[in-house]
């Protein structure tokens, strides 16, 4: 396991509220942190079909562009009754001409463990998937799993995605119904990235 010790570190994502939460993880390693979006760096294409391929897809790529060390993260849902559908396409199953649409795809998701009259409780589990990749083209992966299962309907008005649908496993709340900060000390990306400081930062 390689340790990090650089003093920047690119976290190869667009999106601001995920490079603050990175930010804040890090913050006690003494890291500066940055963005795709801060490089004017554009998002590689997702060709691969798992979580891990499309991780080293994109932290490749910013330090490629760079020349930075860069994290990156994939994640999404996967359901047992579905065969692990959607998985890596958790997103496109959202993706309307007008942008992301998550009640379209938790309903299309509830529609087809129906019409496939899956077995409750419909287990699913949210995952994660952290790639570390330095200049010399070594990289360090770390996967993060939440069990749980699907419910319906959606409730609760937190979160993000599949979060209304989502019962972790020993809670009787929705990710949707929980806390924003509980959520996080929980998730599947939390899981991922306790294993990512042991392993590399601590």
């Amino acid at each position: 396991m390689r340790k990090f010790d650089g003093a920047e570190l690119l976290i190869a994502t667009h999106n601001r509220g995920k490079l603050e939460e990175i930010a804040d993880l890090l913050s006690p390693f003494g890291v500066a942190v940055s963005s795709n979006a801060d490089h004017g760096l554009p998002e590689p294409e997702e060709t691969e079909t798992t979580f891990t391929g499309n991780a080293r897809i994109k932290a490749h790529a910013a330090v490629k562009a760079t020349g930075l060390p860069a994290l990156s993260d994939d994640s999404g849902i996967t359901v047992d009754g579905l065969g692990g559908a959607p998985g890596v396409y958790t997103a496109d199953w959202a993706e309307t001409p007008n942008g992301r649409d998550f009640v379209m795809a938790m309903t299309r998701t509830w529609n087809e463990l129906e019409a496939a009259n899956a077995p409750e409780p419909r287990a699913a589990q949210f995952r994660c998937c952290l790639v570390l990749a330095w200049p010399d083209g070594h990289d360090e992966v770390f996967e993060g799993v939440m069990p749980g299962c699907l419910v319906w309907p959606m409730r609760g008005k937190q979160g993000h995605g599949y979060d209304p649908v989502f019962q972790p496993d020993g809670y009787d709340i929705t990710f949707g119904e929980m806390d924003r900060w509980e959520k996080n000390k929980i998730s599947h990306r939390a899981d991922a990235f306790t294993k990512l400081i042991a392993g590399c930062f601590a």
